[in-house]
């Protein structure tokens, strides 16, 4: 699974993208726990997700070859 990052997420973890070795499909949920995990510091952080530049809803599925992109809300002007 290939991640992306955006904005303040990406500052926060330093990266604009990484892989994921996922074998298996997990919900957006399953994926979020997992996700927190390695990276407490972004747990309290507003995103949406989106995969295959779709946005997705919480108990949507996850699949291994899918591209997740961390989206962080974004302000007009």
């Amino acid at each position: 699974m290939k991640l992306l990052y955006f904005a303040e997420i990406k500052d926060i973890l330093e990266k604009t993208s990484e892989e994921i070795d996922l074998s298996y499909d997990i919900t957006v949920d399953e994926f979020l726990t997992d996700l927190f995990e390695r990276y407490p510091q972004i747990k309290d952080k507003q995103f949406q997700i989106a995969v295959n530049e779709e946005f997705v809803q919480h108990d949507d599925i996850v699949h291994p070859n899918d591209t997740v992109a961390l989206i962080p809300p974004v302000s007009g002007g």
